[in-house]
């Protein structure tokens, strides 16, 4: 089975959670894990900042942080924070949804959960293409970026 607990701390933008956990459950089905325990929360600038400094000693605001709490058994257990206002931000530079974006950060996160790493080029080059293949999949329209 497959749980997802979803947290918005966040007034705006708005998230909608049922793409959010759409969005988490293709990605977790994609990489054919069918056992998951992961916790979503979509937080504000201030919050992230925090997070993103605290773990990776950066003090500045990220688009998303994945945290692999290892496996329970066959269970994958995870936490992905989100930054709801660096998305609505980049959604705006870019001139697409922030719902997209939003899904576009949590398929990453989902990734980084299931083994990929971006710390590369090559890595990042692959992950990119499985960001694309997962947005494609769920009909968005947003085309994640170029490593």
């Amino acid at each position: 089975m497959i749980r997802l607990a979803i947290a918005v701390n966040v007034k705006n933008p708005k998230v909608d959670r049922r793409l959010m956990r759409r969005c988490a459950r293709t990605v977790l089905r994609g990489e054919g894990i069918t056992e998951a325990d992961i916790s979503l929360a979509f937080v504000d600038n201030e919050t992230i900042r925090r997070v993103h400094e605290e773990f990776l000693h950066i003090d500045t605001p990220t688009d998303v942080l994945s945290f692999d709490l290892g496996k329970e058994g066959n269970v994958l257990t995870g936490e992905i924070i989100v930054g709801a206002e660096v998305a609505d931000a980049e959604a705006k530079r870019l001139g697409h949804g922030v719902q997209e974006e939003l899904a576009l950060y949590v398929i990453h996160g989902v990734l980084h959960l299931c083994g990929y790493d971006d710390r590369t080029k090559r890595d990042a080059k692959k992950m990119r293409e499985k960001e694309k293949t997962y947005l494609r999949l769920l009909g968005l329209s947003l085309i994640a970026p170029d490593a």
